[in-house]
């Protein structure tokens, strides 16, 4: 995901003028993927939040790790309002006292398996983890995971890196999953280096990079390649089979939270509730591509359909994200000593 860091005033997405009695700002740090496409789900929220509030929204955006790191640095003197970041890193987050408990407008039409049993966080936008490759390059998806340890693959294969990136973290956790084990993951994950081009902080950069064909394959997440492929026409997503023949993924979501010592938790809490109301969660498919977390919310738009029909023949599994959170420096170092002795 981006290292680079971006500021967007919505008031200035909005189109209109502020109103007279406008006061306040928000500031939210956010990992990549939602501001991604024209339009954005967040521009086109952001736009809205701020026409009827009077409030500026300031968007700050980097890698699902970096928004905390950043966050972590600045415990001192909080700057931001709002987090929104993937797992584990939004358990790192509540882990580490970055967050502050609060129950949004709606709370009760969002599943328990999707909230922090303290409030700390609730799922936003749901994702899953996938690949990319250059449909003009291959005449198909490489069909599984060995496959991608072909020697025309050399040089041809990045992945955002693990520890990092959330989606190099899912890739990591995914390769444990289809391998069975930790040591047997690993132990593949040694292999691909052979055809890794290097390591990469950003995951959201690597599309274009397949796009033109510099690269043939990369990882990714379904709702910012959905996102990017308007943009990217060379793209498609999808799923390799493991050992066992299974296609397998795991649900990937962007969390929301209000942070701890917020400088404006008011204006934090109206823009999470906004983010998480009907309205909003009506347009995560339609224009995100991703899917909503409201349970009242039925979408039957097509990207809605593609995104299932995208999923059909996918194994759906859940990883146990504290437990996830506990091991993830141990893994980390376990990955870098793994790709590192080639």
């Amino acid at each position: 995901m981006k290292t680079k860091f971006t500021l967007v005033a919505a008031f200035m997405l909005a189109g209109t003028a502020m109103p007279a009695f406008a006061e306040g700002v928000v500031t939210i740090y956010s990992a990549d993927g939602l501001h991604d496409g024209e339009p954005s789900w967040f521009g086109n929220q952001f736009a809205a939040f701020t026409k009827a509030t009077g409030i500026k929204v300031q968007y700050v955006e980097a890698g699902s790790s970096g928004v905390v790191d950043r966050l972590s640095k600045e415990k001192s003197n909080t700057q931001a309002d709002v987090l929104v970041t993937l797992p584990p890193f939004m358990q790192k987050a509540a882990a580490d006292g970055l967050l502050e408990a609060y129950k949004p407008a709606g709370d009760d039409k969002i599943d328990a398996r999707d909230k922090d049993a303290g409030g700390l966080y609730q799922a936003m936008v749901n994702n899953y983890p996938n690949f990319i490759y250059n449909a003009s390059v291959l005449k198909k998806a490489p069909a599984t995971y060995d496959d991608l340890l072909d020697p025309k693959f050399k040089q041809k294969i990045q992945y955002s890196t693990p520890g990092q990136a959330g989606d190099g973290t899912a890739l990591m956790l995914q390769a444990f999953h289809a391998f069975g084990d930790k040591e047997k993951g690993l132990d593949y994950l040694k292999k691909l280096q052979v055809n890794n081009l290097g390591p990469s902080a950003s995951t959201g950069k690597l599309t274009a990079l397949v796009n033109k064909g510099e690269l043939y394959v990369a990882n990714g997440d379904m709702q910012m390649n959905m996102a990017q492929s308007a943009d990217n026409p060379n793209i498609k997503i999808f799923f390799p089979t493991g050992p066992d023949g299974k296609k397998t993924a795991f649900a990937l979501p962007y969390y929301i939270a209000l942070v701890k010592g917020a400088p404006d938790s008011d204006n934090g809490k109206k823009l999470i509730d906004f983010l998480l109301s009907e309205p909003a969660q009506k347009e995560v498919s339609s224009v995100a591509q991703g899917f909503p977390v409201r349970t009242d919310v039925k979408p039957d738009d097509e990207n809605f359909k593609k995104l299932n029909a995208m999923l059909e023949g996918v194994e759906i599994w859940s990883p146990d994200w504290n437990k996830v959170l506990g091991t993830l420096k141990e893994d980390v170092a376990a990955y870098n000593k793994a790709i590192s002795s080639n």
